[in-house]
């Protein structure tokens, strides 16, 4: 290699856009469309409803001026959102451009027209990964729901979200230090051969030649850890003579070399000149461990009985019952981001987009009190979701002595216990968040030594109870929710969040949502960016031929259940 390169480099053409408007429908394609399908079908429908989805106008920015003309994006566009209408894979649709019928009247081509080769469908998924604007199909395709008159501003949206699979294995610690050795051999293979076969021991090309599978790996506690530390020696061995002075310089800006170095911080450090593994104590969260060598933003992570490794995508759509159950926005994180952290995400993102409803359906997850107390106030939107119940002692006993059950009186700076005793100090201190003040509530440790209730108020033998109250805005919006959420009025209007699951599994039957196509957080955020869309596209389909809306499924047992 020279010139600093690394690996195996393609030869790529570099293609330019000469935007064209799309044309009309052919009439010997619409003249044989409507023959084949006298009702009509999705393409049919959806084409004369909305007309053209995209122009290349649409994706100017994503192609160079100069090289020999590209296949024209618009027409890619289209394609890549039907393929998740049908759960195709790049072949499938592109051997469905040259077939059917209904393809081509929605993307207005000639009958004869060859279409493309399946290897363009991932040259323009890479354009879109790079661009800065991830969700550019799901907004034309919203924009074209809105000149149809068929998107309006919602009265109602509601979010949920679930788990997303990443696309590869998962692996235990030792499979995952052992495997990023083994894939830092095979890059340093592919780039490097020579050196490394003059580098490396010969017992590493029977230790490391196979994927590294559990079964295979020592039995007990003490010989899994001896295998461990005995890895994570060679990875040290390893790392060491990349960085040595005579080795090729480029040699660290490998990816996989630079995924070792991590896992190996991950997972071991040294002592009296000995490789240790780590106890799990000691390891970074899991919001900033490293998964796979294979895909590095893959996080693993539990929420109530479900775990995996991978990400989390969060759908938000319209819940009006005089339009169509479109959706609005999607994002996906790593699976360790917790629900609350993108409440406001989505809230300035459909405020810019002019699509915020005036009411949010959530679930317990997307609220806290801040933004309880701040939503309507900063966004225009009532966030309707519940707040969790009292978490301490004193709450879950139910005995009038939590937070709830005091008197608070803020001008005053004082508080009254439900047994009528005053406080006599009010503290208020910063928190480690910015801005953010708490005050902490003190009584007279007589008055609680004395009380005939002491043990159900403090768990303390000799210290006076003590509040810790969040700010008044927010003390008094979750205390105003917990009542609320109580009334039957309120548990009857909240039941109309329970249809985003509905849309959860609709994306997962039809779209594979909860499995990564591809590896890396940007590419998964394309494709769930076009299942939005693909949704879109069948749930338009399904109003404009009057399909009602799916009820919830009861099995037949529960069927028989008497009246």
């Amino acid at each position: 290699m020279t010139g600093g390169t690394w690996g195996r480099e393609r030869e790529v053409i570099e293609v330019s856009l000469r935007p064209r408007l799309p044309g009309e429908v052919p009439a010997q394609t619409a003249e044989v469309a409507r023959l084949a399908f006298p009702k009509g079908c999705l393409c049919m429908r959806i084409r004369e409803a909305l007309g053209p989805l995209f122009a290349d106008q649409d994706f100017v920015d994503l192609f160079p001026q100069r090289g020999q003309p590209a296949w024209p994006p618009h027409q890619l566009a289209i394609v890549s959102v039907l393929q998740f209408v049908e759960g195709l894979s790049d072949r499938q649709a592109a051997a469905a451009l040259r077939g059917r019928i209904d393809w081509k009247f929605l993307l207005g081509l000639d009958l004869t027209d060859p279409g493309f080769d399946h290897s363009v469908l991932s040259e323009f998924r890479d354009r879109l990964v790079a661009d800065r604007a991830p969700r550019r199909l799901l907004d034309l395709v919203l924009d074209r729901l809105q000149e149809a008159g068929l998107l309006v501003r919602p009265g109602g949206q509601r979010t949920d979200s679930t788990h997303v699979l990443a696309t590869v294995r998962r692996l235990n610690r030792l499979e995952n230090t052992a495997e990023h050795l083994r894939a830092a051999l095979n890059a340093l293979a592919a780039a490097a051969g020579d050196w490394l076969q003059r580098t490396v021991p010969a017992d590493w090309f029977d230790r490391y030649q196979r994927r590294i599978e559990d079964y295979r790996l020592p039995r007990g506690e003490g010989p899994r850890r001896q295998y461990m530390e005995h890895t994570g020696e060679d990875c040290i061995r390893l790392l060491t003579a990349i960085n040595d002075p005579h080795a090729p310089s480029w040699l660290p800006q490998i990816p996989a070399v630079e995924a070792l170095r991590l896992c190996w911080i991950q997972e071991f450090f040294i002592a009296q000149d000995r490789v240790r593994m780590r106890d799990p104590k000691d390891m970074p969260p899991s919001r900033d461990r490293i998964e796979s060598p294979y895909d590095g933003e893959a996080r693993y992570c539990i929420k109530n009985a479900t775990e995996w490794s991978g990400y989390k995508v969060h759908l938000t759509e319209t819940c009006d019952a005089h339009s169509p159950h479109l959706i609005t926005h999607v994002v996906t994180t790593e699976a360790t981001v917790t629900d609350v952290e993108v409440t406001e995400t989505i809230h300035g993102a459909l405020e810019q987009s002019g699509l915020l409803a005036g009411e949010h359906f959530v679930d317990r997850g997307y609220v806290n009190a801040k933004l309880l107390a701040t939503s309507a106030g900063s966004h225009g939107v009532e966030l309707t979701g519940p707040i969790r119940h009292d978490i301490t002692w004193q709450g879950k006993a139910g005995e009038g002595f939590a937070i709830d059950g005091f008197l608070i009186d803020w001008d005053t700076r004082t508080a009254v216990c439900p047994q009528g005793h005053r406080s006599v100090r009010w503290k208020p201190h910063r928190q480690q968040r910015p801005g953010y003040w708490q005050s902490n509530v003190f009584f007279d440790r007589h008055d609680c030594a004395a009380c005939p209730v002491r043990s159900k108020c403090t768990r303390s033998k000799t210290e006076p109870r003590k509040l810790a109250l969040a700010p008044r805005e927010e003390h008094d919006a979750i205390r105003a929710r917990r009542q609320l959420q109580e009334t039957d009025q309120w548990r009857r209007h909240y039941a109309t969040r329970a249809g985003v699951e509905g849309t959860i599994a609709q994306g997962l039957r039809r779209c594979g949502l909860r499995r990564s196509r591809y590896i890396g957080l940007t590419k998964t955020r394309l494709q769930h960016v076009l299942t939005a869309a693909a949704l879109n596209l069948i749930r338009t389909d399904a109003w404009l031929t009057g399909t009602p809306f799916a009820s919830t499924r009861t099995s037949r047992f529960s069927r028989l259940r008497p009246a």
